[in-house]
């Protein structure tokens, strides 16, 4: 076996001192379920390294034909039929024993992950009575990577999945499948959605041995593996003419294709498909419509219970800086909303979180609650591209949880994006939750350390979305690190408050944008401003914002009643995202009293003293964290600070020269 060269995160079990004696959970009576199953194979190899590193012995498994009936100690697993598929029951049933129940090999395997959880946490298992299953059906990571090494976006190291054209299959290709799945991923895309070169031959035979392989890893723990498509596979590998989807020559193109990659992969979930978007091909060549797309590939992959994951980020990225009514927010709501209820039921129309390009505030795009008939899942991002990009700390999940809870007004009641994506609104069945993946093959995973609570955060909110960014970020710290109270109180403030400081030192108020072209890292107030991308802050020497309401774009007019009103009055839109929907005089006084210009200025300066307090705080712990650890995630908030610095003065200089109003604290501003 090859050496190990990362880490193992927060499944680095550690000995715990618990307030019981847990020994009894050193044997394991299995009840219904075969040992040769891939998934109770793994399950039971997972609990024999948990247990064995946790309570310091390493327990045996025991048919239960051994136990005579009897299951009065120990960890006793039992199939009932009454779970749901992935759910699981844990349960204190004696003084010696704890139940685990489950319908499915998936449900041990995740109830598994549940009990270990709580044994790192230390936990008491005097009364646990725990009866759980996922609300989201899709639990899915998004990988951009490419077939030569490199990821787009990516900022932990290169491909492990892919390098110099091959696919990698490996020893650390399990442990990302324990990873995930011990945070309740269930799908996993491995390539890039700008699918280019050889990685349009992933649907052929040429690399058929290996994805059956990484396919077979992933399904032994629940994963199922879904790629990325190129939609003008028939033009680059059929050598036909066209990729028209309504051409009988491209449909049974398709279905041959389908047939080969099916057989080749019997385990393969489906496919994520970029179509008409920042260059990619697409139905609208052809003057077909997005739903004409997705239908013909969703019939013709239906026979193999795949689906296809079509992604709404559809826009005209060729847009004049001059033309004020052409707004990209509008695209998505524009180009989906007319086609609701056209979409195949193995369709799922997958929508980036924000109507922009997830940048560290936008609202919730219109197009959750603005389709009442089709299969909908949300897409965030974790890895950073406008968020610090894994340099600057940024703990996400709060922004999630405040997306998840949006209300939509599409009904009376369970009306939230968290409604509509659990498929609770209107009763869908192929709906979920996707994020792009912020992982590499650098030794700790996701580059900056901390980074790796994005990861694990995004796996435990899409199973459970009523758990608070705070306890998930606790559960974290308490399984990566050994620290004092204290010291796990700085990493949690650190966690909790980084969003804020990040959004105060960068764009407050929802302006958004002001990065540098390209590389999306570091401040350029102007780097979009007069571009192609429809990214615009239009900011002159009286003000600065974009006018959608209805008198500008008419953007705030796409959401339901009440938010449509409320977000075309500025009086009624809420201040952090004021910017975003209306263009705002400097010297406008905002509900802190502050004018416009003022609330510019402190903030900035803000962000940049409190980046500096991520320091204070990391160093005044650093005798309690590991000495690989401290002087890596040091470098990172001494990179985080000269970013901030650099936004602070860039962004205020900028503000000053344009308005000429001054400083009312007297602060050096260039």
């Amino acid at each position: 076996m090859e050496k190990k060269t990362w880490t193992q995160l927060w499944l680095d079990y550690k000995k715990t001192k618990t307030s019981e004696d847990l020994s009894f959970l050193t044997e394991i009576i299995l009840h219904g379920f075969s040992e040769g199953h891939p998934v109770i194979q793994n399950t039971l190899s997972e609990l024999q390294l948990g247990i064995g590193k946790i309570l310091g012995a390493e327990p045996a498994v025991k048919p239960a034909d051994e136990c005579e009936g009897k299951a009065d100690r120990g960890l006793v697993i039992i199939k009932d039929e009454e779970l749901p598929e992935e759910g699981y029951k844990l349960k204190r049933t004696g003084q010696e024993s704890v139940m685990l129940s489950a319908s499915t090999e998936k449900g041990v395997l995740y109830g598994t992950f549940c009990l270990l959880r709580k044994l790192s946490l230390a936990e008491d298992l005097e009364d646990p009575d725990i009866c759980t299953a996922p609300e989201n059906p899709l639990r899915m990571l998004n990988h951009w990577d490419n077939m030569d090494g490199s990821i787009e976006r990516g900022y932990s190291g290169r491909s492990f999945f892919f390098n110099n054209g091959e696919i990698i299959v490996n020893e650390r290709t399990r442990d990302y499948a324990r990873l995930i799945a011990s945070i309740g991923i269930n799908a996993v895309v491995i390539n890039n959605v700008n699918v280019f070169g050889e990685a349009t031959e992933l649907i052929t035979g040429r690399y058929a041995e290996p994805l059956r392989k990484m396919s077979e890893i992933f399904a032994g723990y629940g994963i199922r593996l879904f790629l990325s498509l190129n939609f003008a596979s028939p033009i680059e590998l059929g050598n036909l003419p066209s990729c028209d989807p309504l051409d009988p020559s491209v449909i049974r193109w398709w279905e041959e294709q389908m047939r080969t990659v099916f057989d080749n992969i019997p385990n393969l979930g489906g496919f994520l498909v970029k179509a008409d978007s920042e260059g990619r091909p697409g139905p609208f060549t052809y003057g077909r419509n997005q739903a004409e797309g997705a239908n013909m590939l969703a019939k013709v992959i239906k026979p193999y219970g795949g689906l296809v994951i079509w992604r709404c980020f559809v826009y005209n990225c060729r847009q004049d800086w001059r033309d004020r009514k052409t707004d990209r927010a509008r695209a998505g709501y524009d180009n989906f909303h007319e086609m609701d209820g056209q979409f195949d039921e193995n369709v799922i129309l997958q929508i980036k979180n924000g109507p922009m390009d997830f940048q560290i505030r936008e609202p919730v795009s219109p197009l959750f609650g603005g389709m009442l008939h089709t299969n909908e899942m949300l897409e965030v991002q974790i890895a950073q591209e406008y968020t610090g990009q894994q340099i600057d700390l940024c703990y996400l999940i709060p922004m999630f949880k405040e997306i998840l809870s949006f209300r939509t007004y599409v009904k009376e009641q369970e009306d939230t994006v968290a409604d509509i994506i659990s498929g609770r609104t209107f009763g869908n069945r192929n709906t979920g939750i996707a994020t792009v993946a912020n992982t590499g093959d650098d030794s700790n995973w996701t580059g900056h350390d901390l980074a790796a609570a994005n990861l694990y955060g995004f796996g435990r909110l899409a199973w459970d979305m009523n758990l608070t960014p705070e306890e998930i970020a606790k559960e974290w710290i308490s399984q990566t690190y050994t620290l004092s109270p204290d010291a796990a109180k700085n990493v949690l403030w650190m966690l909790l408050h980084s969003r804020e400081i990040y959004e105060d030192y960068t764009s407050p108020l929802g302006i958004g944008w002001m990065v540098n072209p390209s590389n999306h890292y570091g401040p350029s107030v102007n780097g979009y401003e007069y571009d192609r991308w429809g990214t615009y802050h239009r900011a002159d020497h009286l003000g600065v914002g974009v006018d959608r309401t209805d008198k500008g774009t008419g953007y705030a007019q796409q959401y339901n009643e009440p938010n449509a009103s409320m977000y075309n009055d500025p009086q009624t839109c809420p201040e952090e995202l004021l910017l975003f929907f209306h263009r705002v005089l400097y010297r406008t006084r905002l509900k802190s009293g502050k004018t416009l210009i003022q609330h510019i200025y402190d903030s900035h300066f803000e962000g940049y003293e409190k980046a500096q307090e991520l320091k204070k705080r990391w160093e005044s712990i650093r005798d309690e964290l590991p000495e690989d650890v401290y002087p890596r995630v040091l470098e990172r908030l001494d990179r985080q600070i000269s970013n901030a610095r650099e936004w602070c003065d860039q962004v205020n200089s900028y503000f000053y020269r344009i308005s000429g109003i001054e400083d009312e604290k007297g602060r050096t501003i260039y």
